[in-house]
């Protein structure tokens, strides 16, 4: 909203309202203002939680400090929510399509892990929201996002081609012409020809192939947000884990966010531009701002966790982000904790009934899954797991980053 009083008051020429214009002053300023919602309105919000009696139910899995988190308030992932949206509404531009996706995202999953997180803690049931709703709503989203980036018209991808001059006596060097065009194309890393086309997986259909290659892009968009998304979900399991991560994971995605809407940067790395995803930066540095003030009060001991309401917005918004900026077959890289955490959830429960169908007794790959309970109670301690989470997290950014060199 802020960005629109600022065209006002340099139509006037108000003195300083042109920073507003600057990318990286409403980056920061969204930054700072997500931080001291975290930290501030995180403070008011544990305090009502505490009164409301809105505790962790804690489950007896065997592992050391567990009953020591029962009681402690839940469904803080409206502290994220909160320092993300309100910074996002003051600094962003939102007639651009990329925040105004980013924001359904976030209230739309922000609403199912809400859900979850109520019906476990008023309803006193531990299931929580049933799963099959779960993916409904997953699905839903996956379908608004991916028919918006194929049907909408402001969203578009610089692509270059080369034109071969008329054949003449005087021979016309090639030239490269670039222009925007609606597709369904994304980055590939290592390779130098780095641009896929989802629709050539549609190529046995000949002549239609190029017209129907939007529906494979729509259920990639689905898959991606469903599995990210329920990721971030596993993953969050214990204090600052899933937070610490996200805030890594959402550096990077910053970085590319802005070299991708950069087009020289873009140019430069050999990177698809995608015209006005240079907003989504702001998004982007509210994001990191509300997962470290709410890091304040969710780090070892935890004061606050997120619940479902937070862990699904976070993963969801991750997928949501790469597949903006075209980055998203980096996300085994980028997210491999959350990858790694779902894929032993899978491996546990796979093997178990495999060895229970065939020995008659299941048998089990790892002492607990998902993974941070197998070190657990292997003796590690939680925040020793945590950091050196937080620590491969960083180790994955800087190799995701480095995609962009490595040809």
């Amino acid at each position: 909203m802020l960005f629109y009083l600022y065209e006002y008051l340099q139509s006037i020429n108000f003195p300083g309202a042109g920073m507003f214009q600057y990318i990286s002053f409403r980056s920061g300023m969204a930054i700072i203002f997500a931080l001291l919602m975290g930290t501030i309105f995180g403070k008011k919000l544990i305090k009502i939680l505490q009164r409301q009696q809105i505790g962790e139910v804690v489950r007896d899995l065997g592992l050391e400090g567990q009953y020591q988190k029962k009681g402690t308030p839940t469904m803080g992932g409206i502290i994220i929510i909160a320092s993300i949206l309100i910074p996002v509404l003051l600094f962003g531009k939102l007639s651009n399509v990329y925040i105004i996706l980013m924001i359904i995202t976030t209230i739309w999953l922000g609403i199912i892990g809400f859900l979850d997180d109520y019906i476990k803690v008023f309803k006193k049931d531990k299931k929580g929201l049933a799963g099959r709703f779960k993916i409904v709503g997953q699905v839903g989203l996956g379908l608004i996002v991916g028919l918006t980036l194929y049907f909408n018209d402001s969203v578009v991808v610089r692509q270059k081609t080369v034109e071969h001059g008329q054949q003449t006596e005087v021979a016309v060097p090639p030239t490269t012409v670039a222009q925007n065009v609606k597709a369904t194309v994304t980055n590939v890393p290592f390779f130098k020809n780095n641009q896929f086309d989802y629709s050539s997986l549609t190529s046995f259909m000949g002549e239609k192939a190029k017209s129907w290659g939007w529906v494979v892009f729509v259920l990639v968009v689905i898959f991606i947000i469903t599995a990210v998304s329920n990721g971030a979900n596993i993953t969050d399991g214990l204090d600052g884990l899933a937070t610490g991560v996200s805030s890594i994971i959402g550096v990077t995605l910053g970085i590319f966010a802005y070299v991708g809407g950069h087009l020289i940067y873009a140019d430069y790395l050999n990177i698809m531009y995608i015209p006005h995803t240079e907003e989504l930066v702001v998004f982007m540095s509210a994001f990191i701002g509300a997962c470290i003030g709410f890091l304040w009060y969710n780090s070892f001991p935890a004061q606050v966790f997120m619940g479902d309401t937070g862990s699904l917005t976070l993963g969801g918004i991750i997928a949501v982000f790469a597949i903006l900026i075209r980055m998203e077959l980096l996300i085994p890289i980028l997210c491999g904790i959350f990858l790694v955490e779902n894929v032993s959830v899978m491996l546990q429960v796979s093997y178990f009934k495999y060895t229970k169908r065939k020995y008659g007794e299941g048998r089990r790959i790892f002492k607990m899954a998902p993974l941070h309970h197998h070190y657990q109670l292997k003796g590690y301690t939680e925040s020793k797991i945590v950091t050196r989470f937080w620590i491969v997290g960083i180790i994955l950014a800087v190799i995701t980053i480095v995609t962009l060199k490595i040809r």
